[in-house]
């Protein structure tokens, strides 16, 4: 399983053959994990990512386990 490499930031369109876009505003996205890919924090499969270029961000309360991860520039919250 090809794990995602946010050791020198991290760039989607690295990963766009196995990431399918499913909502996109000005400063994040989500994005569909149809690859496989594994978690850069824990190294498991994970279902769907965000990415955000925002200083702040809300969630709901989540139904499933989730890792984060902070670059330079983004932070990507993973589900599980």
């Amino acid at each position: 399983m090809e794990r995602l490499d946010v050791s020198d930031g991290f760039d989607v369109h690295d990963y766009r053959h196995g990431l399918k876009l499913l909502k996109q505003d000005r400063g994040s996205m989500t994005l569909e994990n149809r690859h496989g890919f594994a978690c850069p924090a824990c190294g498991e499969r994970f279902d769907r990512l965000f990415v955000s270029e925002n200083r702040e961000n809300t969630f709901g309360k989540p139904s499933s386990p989730i890792c984060l991860v902070r670059t330079d520039e983004r932070l990507l919250l993973l589900t599980h």
